[in-house]
């Protein structure tokens, strides 16, 4: 048996809930900074800067051929992204995608999905390189004008944000969900963006209602109107809001007189599932939800998007319109949420503060740009000037080299004119070569300097850039010395970039109240069929009349009605349930049915009456209660919207034994008897006219005297002419029934 030693040394005691807490909070956050929210300076997700980096680094600008998805992937993968290739794949695929993004990043090569939904290859059969979109935010990389840190394993470097020369963020937008937060940036114009940051950088206190002259609203790549326009300032100005998204229709002419709605452009919040909508138009029009729908069809092409809708002869195409904004995709809702990261802060914008982050963003990289190229000029000045003297004093220079032992001992003389050591041919030489005072680089340029510049043509050339060089740094200087200056630099660049992605406004703005869909009702006439167990279907009744009457006895209600009508279910606990026709489903004459149960909230209550409303309001109702109250009740008492009303008043111990549906007309003619039964077999009869009409929140009054522990087991309502009746499965002679008065002289009302 071994044991084993506790060190309480290494014991490190942890608060339960505080250590979630903080864990919890990590995990927060890098899901927030790290994951899903895009940085407020470059628009890009870390994900899709690394993938861009990781292109970069395998030098796939545009010029260069495709290379396979799954090379890209990996690198991304193992150098920066340690997240499963799939997600990569998915981003990567996200940013070529030119019904989802304006400026598409990535030049895809392969099946890439499409408009429609479907998916794209696997990244093994698929290709990428980087687009022209995407080289505006990788161009100068080189230039040191952004931070890189160290990759998740310290091996590599990546940069921190890239050094993006357009307002990517407006202009791609994004989605992205993190914990407790989520943003939904939508795309905007190019060429409208660039002008807005031109008209920001001119006024810098301009109001989020003068930008929007510029940037008038969203621009999404498949077109479509927005119908909202109206909620377009408060969405800018408060960073959050709705819009409402319409697809685009043309009215055509169609064959046999029908008029077709054609559907140009489709809803941006459709883009990539586009099959779902025609899908979705295609099963309205086959369950009748539309009657007016004739045929679907989906025409579209690489010309564009046409979604074909025949509508029958003779229709209200506006008001069919009006119905399918409503119940498709054709009008969606886009929620808007300016939620970026700025200094590892999730940060709501507005449109104006978006576009001044960006401006900051770019006051940064082009100082840093031209504080790079001011440098880089100097160094360069600085040995053309070397180079120039060089050939002016090449005749001493060779003389030292040819002087000296070694490169060290000639590079002393150049730099600081040490000639000991050096064999000169004169003093004279000596002498000059003490004054010499090159820089390091001047003489590390002029030991390597070839031959070849000793040619006139090639000095003039040094000429010629020294006096370029003279004027690039008299520029720089002037640009970082300047503000004014530096922004006319930023505005220039802007408008070449704006030339290269000019592309026309897609998307309608309007102000468009949407308008009510009036459903064209078709009334039929149906039958309501409802077997012993309580299966209830709705049936044509054209199918009925064609049944065999074998086939009908297995029900015991069948109940004719209306389309628009509903359907009265009475129960013995005093309650009246409504079901529309439209609800029971509609079915073959072998369908089962469904339960009336899961039709209405009846549950374990006992059903005594169905009838169809349109019979109940014309009729009256007689009620009979197990302890004896009887009343008579209008039919029009039942009329409501509610699906369940109490129908009648009860006491806690009595309970509806029988509703009898009485024609009017015949209620009054006085032709009509009463008759009630007992358990104990005693009954009773008497004319309907000596029962009062009363509400249904009556309870009624004594129809008969009970004896002890006798209730009412049966009741109805016959013409006087009857003979029989059915009870219990027996045939009963209604004249052997005690009347009123035979009861009262004492004769036992009983029925034998």
């Amino acid at each position: 048996m071994s044991t084993t030693t506790i060190d309480n040394d290494n014991i490190i005691q942890l608060d339960f809930v505080e250590e979630m807490r903080n864990s919890y909070r990590d995990y927060a956050m890098s899901v927030i900074i790290s994951r899903a929210l895009p940085d407020v300076r470059d628009g890009l997700k870390p994900v899709q800067r690394r993938i861009l980096f990781a292109m970069s680094e395998l030098g796939l600008s545009p010029d260069k051929p495709h290379r396979k998805s799954a090379r890209i992937v990996g690198d991304t993968m193992g150098k920066y992204h340690p997240h499963g290739d799939s997600s990569i794949y998915d981003a990567l695929v996200h940013m070529s995608e030119d019904y989802s993004l304006s400026v598409p990043l990535i030049d895809g090569h392969g099946n890439f999905g499409s408009i429609d939904g479907d998916g794209a290859a696997a990244m093994r059969y698929t290709e990428a390189r980087l687009s022209n979109g995407a080289m505006t935010l990788l161009n100068n990389l080189d230039k040191g004008l952004v931070d890189f840190t160290p990759n998740f394993d310290n091996s590599e470097k990546e940069p921190v944000v890239l050094p993006a020369m357009i307002p990517n963020l407006l202009i791609n937008g994004t989605t992205g969900i993190a914990v407790g937060m989520a943003t939904n940036i939508p795309p905007h114009n190019p060429c409208e963006v660039i002008d807005g940051v031109i008209a920001t950088i001119d006024k810098p206190n301009i109001s989020v209602f003068d930008l929007m002259k510029y940037i008038p609203g969203p621009d999404f790549p498949t077109g479509g109107t927005i119908v909202n326009q109206s909620s377009l300032l408060s969405m800018y100005e408060t960073g959050e809001g709705r819009l409402k998204v319409r697809a685009n229709v043309e009215i055509e002419k169609g064959d046999h007189g029908r008029k077709n709605i054609v559907i140009t452009e489709i809803p941006y919040t459709v883009a990539g599932n586009k099959t779902k909508l025609v899908e979705n138009l295609s099963n309205l029009m086959k369950d009748k939800v539309f009657d007016e729908i004739y045929d679907v069809r989906d025409e579209s092409s690489k010309e564009g998007i046409r979604i074909v809708i025949e509508v029958k002869k003779d229709r209200d195409i506006n008001n069919l319109l009006n119905g399918l904004y409503k119940k498709t995709s054709m009008e969606d809702t886009y929620t808007v949420n300016l939620l970026a990261v700025k200094e590892q802060q999730p940060i709501v914008f507005n449109l104006k503060s978006l576009i001044t982050e960006f401006i900051s963003f770019q006051q940064e990289l082009y100082t840093k740009e031209y504080t790079h190229m001011l440098d880089k000029s100097e160094k360069r000045l600085e040995i053309v000037n070397g180079l120039i003297l060089a050939t002016d004093l090449i005749d001493l220079i060779i003389e030292i080299l040819r002087g000296s032992t070694n490169i060290k001992q000639a590079k002393e003389c150049l730099v600081n004119g040490t000639t000991a050591g050096i064999h000169f041919k004169s003093d004279a030489s000596m002498k000059q070569a003490a004054t010499l005072s090159f820089s390091q680089a001047q003489a590390d340029a002029i030991l390597a300097m070839p031959l070849s510049r000793l040619v006139g043509l090639e000095l003039q050339k040094l000429v010629q850039e020294q006096g370029t060089l003279m004027l690039n740094i008299d520029e720089y200087r002037n640009v970082l010395s300047n503000e004014k200056e530096l922004f006319k630099v930023i505005k220039k660049r802007l408008r070449e970039f704006k030339k290269a992605f000019d592309t026309p406004r897609r998307t309608k703005l309007a102000e468009i109240v949407n308008a009510e869909y009036k459903e064209e009702v078709k009334i039929e006439d149906l039958h309501i069929l409802i077997d012993r167990f309580g299966y209830t279907k709705c049936v044509d009744s054209a199918a009925v009349a064609r049944a065999s009457q074998d086939s009908l006895k297995e029900y015991t209600h069948v109940i004719e009605m209306k389309s628009d009508d509903k359907l009265c279910v009475f129960t013995a606990e005093g309650n009246m349930y409504q079901v529309k026709a439209a609800s029971i489903p509609k079915c073959k004459l072998r369908d089962k049915g469904t339960l009336i149960n899961n039709l209405c909230k009846v549950g374990n209550e006992n059903i005594i009456r169905y009838i169809n409303f349109e019979a109940l309001f014309e009729s009256q109702l007689a009620f009979t209660t197990k302890k004896g109250f009887v009343k008579l009740v209008s039919g029009t008492e039942f009329e409501t919207n509610r699906f369940q009303i109490a129908s009648t008043k009860l006491e806690s111990d009595d309970c509806v034994v029988d509703i009898s549906i009485i024609n009017a007309t015949d209620s009054l003619s006085g032709n009509m008897k009463y008759i009630i039964l007992t358990d104990k077999g005693l009954s009773l009869g008497f004319n309907l006219d000596e029962v009062s009409e009363l509400k249904k929140t009556s309870r009624g009054v004594k129809g008969i005297d009970l004896g002890k522990d006798d209730s009412v087991a049966y009741a109805t309502v016959v013409p006087n002419t009857t003979e029989t009746f059915e009870f219990n499965g027996k045939t009963l002679s209604a004249k052997k029934v005690r009347t009123r008065k035979r009861a009262a002289k004492g004769q036992k009302a009983s029925l034998r």
